[in-house]
Formats: structure tokens, sequence, C-alpha cells
């Protein structure tokens, strides 16, 4: 993992402050300056991902963007991928778990997904991600703060402990309007499912359509206590 000089609880304090109310471009902008080819960004190609891949291609298209292939993606979301590539000419590295879903499936007897869902994130989410991570010293995310407690509790910049550096989330302060109103005013390419009811976006069998009146983030993992992968969770454990 990346060695980086932790910042002083003020420069923390004082780097919120100076972005607090500050435009997606500008905290990409303070970002792309501040760490150079050492920031990276993850996506999963869900609304707001597209969204900061617009103003990325605005503002440094040579950022390293990447994606974690679980293996259990949906087709509508990788063809996403090429399109992405296709507008804006950034080509979004697949990162992939060390065993393939055949592999991983039979090695556990059968769809770990089913009967241990926290432990099929760690392996083919954590993981991977730890390996992406080598090396950087800041990743961008599309977390909102409305999503989750998890995520309410996060700050536009600032350490990532589970990980080891630090996070910096452009559209933690923009509502699911907002994000809507900017990828139709700029055209952005997006997730069809998006339009058949799919809110948040995941691995397919853990991702269902919502109805009307549901939160945004009930279909995944419906029906399970489970709320989040693990990748933006508080706490520093594994899973």
């Amino acid at each position: 993992m990346a060695t980086l000089e932790a910042p002083s609880v003020d420069e923390w304090t004082e780097v919120n402050q100076r972005l607090a109310g500050a435009t997606p471009y500008e905290i990409i902008q303070w970002a792309v300056d501040r760490f150079g080819p050492r920031l990276t960004m993850a996506t999963a190609f869900g609304a707001e991902g597209c969204l900061l891949l617009h103003v990325l291609a605005e503002i440094d298209a040579g950022v390293r963007v990447f994606n974690l292939d679980t293996g259990y993606q949906f087709p509508e979301t990788l063809e996403l991928r090429d399109r992405i590539a296709e507008r804006y000419g950034i080509q979004v590295e697949l990162i992939r778990p060390e065993s393939p879903v055949a592999e991983y499936e039979r090695q556990h007897g059968g769809p770990l997904y089913v009967s241990n869902p926290d432990q099929c994130c760690y392996d083919r989410k954590i993981v991977p991600l730890r390996r992406a991570l080598v090396g950087y010293e800041a990743w961008i995310t599309a977390i909102r703060a409305e999503q989750s407690a998890h995520r309410a509790a996060a700050r536009v910049v600032g350490p990532d402990p589970k990980f080891g550096l630090v996070k910096i989330n452009p559209l933690l302060s923009w509502t699911r309007r907002d994000v809507w109103a900017f990828l139709v005013t700029h055209r952005v390419p997006y997730n069809p499912l998006h339009d058949r009811g799919y809110a948040s976006i995941g691995c397919w069998p853990c991702t269902r359509a919502v109805a009307a009146g549901e939160d945004e983030r009930a279909g995944r993992w419906a029906g399970q206590a489970k709320i989040e992968c693990g990748l933006h969770s508080l706490d520093s454990s594994q899973l």
C-alpha cells in the first residue's frame, strides 16, 4: 500500500473548509493538483460514477480509473464501459479476483453470495481493491451522504484507514436529483438498467429493481441486514 505522510487534523479541517460547497470539477481539480499520478479513481459505472467520468474527462483523462469486475456484473454494466471509452476516451481498467467465478464457486461448494455474502464481497471486491490501490496515495469515489449512514459520516477529503490512503468524495453533498439533472443536461451515458427501476446497481445476484417509494439502495442485498459491500463502511476490519 502507498505510504502517505499523514496530514494533520488542522490540514484536513482546512482542506474541507476550503472545498465546502465546491463543485465536483473544483474538487477533482484540487485532487489532480495535489496528488498527480498518485491519484486513481474507482467506478462501478453507476449514475454517479458516470458523472465523475464526464468531469474527469474534461479535467484530466489520464487519471487511472478502474472497475472491480467481480465476475457477477450485469452485461449492461460491462457494455457501458465500452460506451464510456467511445465517448470520453477513458479506458477503465478491469480489476478481477484471482479466481474466476466457476473456480471460486467450486472451491466453496456453490455460490458464496447465497450463504456468506460478506465473505463473497471481501474476496471479490476488498482483496482486489487492496491490490489495485498499491502505489497510490489517494482515490476518488462516487459516494453520496444521503445513500447510507456510513456514507453520511464521510468527508469530502479525508483519511481512509481501511485502505491506508486519502479518500476523495466529490459528490458527497449531492442528491440523487442533482446527479440525474447533470446526466440529462450533459447527455452522459448511463446504465440502461436505471430505466428499468434499478436505482443502485451492483452484482446481478444481489441487486434488484426498487419499487416506488423504496430507498434507492433497497435493491442491494434485499431481505438481508447487509447494506454495504465493505468498500465504504466505517470499520477498518476485513469484512
